[in-house]
C-alpha cells in the first residue's frame, strides 16, 4: 500500500528510470492487452492482419472504382496504387486515433490499481501506445507486401520510417497522459476525443494530397499533428523520398515538450484519482 496523494516527480529522469524499471511488466501487458482483444474469436491474433487487408481491399473499391479519384489527378495511376497511397494515411491516423480514443477511459477502468495496490500509473499510457504500435507494424508490413506484389519496388528510404513515425508517439503519449488524468476528473472527454480523432482524419491529408489544396489553407493543415508525419511517412514508403530532417526536428522538439507537459499534469494531477475513483 502507498499514499495515493502523495507528491510524484514530473522529472524526464524518472520518467525514463520507470519505464525502463517496469519494462518488462509493460512487454507483459502489452502483450495481454494485444492477445485480449482477439480473446475468444476462432481466428485469434490472425485477425490482426486481415484487418488491415479488408481495409486496403475496400479502400481500393470505394475510392478508386466507384469514385474513380486519383492522386493529384494523374490519369496514368492505377487504383490499386491509389489505394496504397491512401492507406499510408490511414495507418498513421489509426495509430494516433487508437491511442488517444483509449487514453480517457485508462485510469477509469484500471481503478484497481490506483486504490489497492502499488502500481505506477505512468505506465498505463506507454502500455496502450504499445499496442497501436502492434496493430501499426502489421498494417505496415500488409502495405510493404501490397507494394511489392504491384511491382513498384520498395525503396531505400523506407528505414527512415521509424524515424519518422517517433516524434508522433512522443506528441501521442504526451496528449495520452493529459488525457488519461483529464478524464478521471471530466467524463465527457472520451466523447470530445472520438470527435476530434474524427475530425483529423478529414482536416489531414489522408484522402488527398497537402498540394492540391490552396496556399492559404496549407499552412493550417500543418497544425494538425498528422499532417507532417503523414507527408513524410508517405515520401519514404511510396515515393522514395528522403526526409525533410529540419521539419522534423522541429516537430521532435514540439513533441518533447508535448510529452514532458502531458506527463507532468499526469503526476501532478494522479494524487486525487483515489478521491475520484
Amino acid at each position: 500500500m502507498i499514499n495515493p496523494h502523495a507528491n510524484h516527480s514530473i522529472s524526464v529522469g524518472f520518467l525514463w528510470h520507470s519505464v525502463w524499471q517496469h519494462r518488462q511488466l509493460i512487454l507483459q501487458m502489452t502483450k495481454r492487452e494485444v492477445v485480449g482483444r482477439y480473446r475468444g474469436s476462432i481466428m485469434g491474433l490472425a485477425w490482426s492482419f486481415f484487418n488491415p487487408v479488408l481495409l486496403l481491399v475496400v479502400y481500393t473499391f470505394v475510392f478508386s472504382v466507384v469514385f474513380k479519384a486519383r492522386w493529384g489527378g494523374g490519369d496514368e495511376q492505377s487504383q490499386a496504387a491509389f489505394a496504397i497511397v491512401l492507406f499510408v494515411g490511414m495507418i498513421v491516423h489509426g495509430l494516433f486515433a487508437e491511442c488517444i480514443n483509449r487514453a480517457p477511459s485508462l485510469i477509469l477502468s484500471n481503478a484497481n490499481y490506483v486504490k489497492k495496490v502499488i502500481f505506477p500509473l505512468e505506465i498505463l499510457p506507454v502500455i496502450a501506445l504499445g499496442s497501436a504500435l502492434f496493430h501499426t507494424i502489421i498494417s505496415v508490413l500488409v502495405l510493404l507486401a501490397a507494394i511489392i506484389l504491384l511491382g513498384t519496388g520498395v525503396s531505400w528510404a523506407i528505414i527512415l520510417l521509424p524515424l519518422i513515425l517517433f516524434p508522433l508517439l512522443l506528441a501521442t503519449l504526451g496528449m495520452a497522459w493529459f488525457l488519461a488524468a483529464l478524464g478521471v476528473y471530466v467524463r465527457d472527454v472520451a466523447q470530445i476525443t472520438s470527435m476530434i480523432t474524427t475530425i483529423l482524419l478529414f482536416l489531414s491529408p489522408v484522402f488527398y494530397p497537402l498540394s492540391s489544396l490552396p496556399e492559404k489553407y496549407q499552412d493550417w493543415m500543418q497544425l494538425s499533428p498528422l499532417t507532417f508525419i503523414i507527408e513524410e511517412s508517405r515520401g519514404v514508403l511510396i515515393f522514395g523520398q528522403s526526409l525533410n530532417f529540419v521539419g522534423w526536428l522541429i516537430y521532435l522538439g514540439v513533441s518533447g515538450l508535448i510529452a514532458w507537459l502531458g506527463f507532468a499534469w499526469f503526476q501532478k494531477t494522479r494524487k486525487g484519482f483515489a478521491d475520484v475513483l
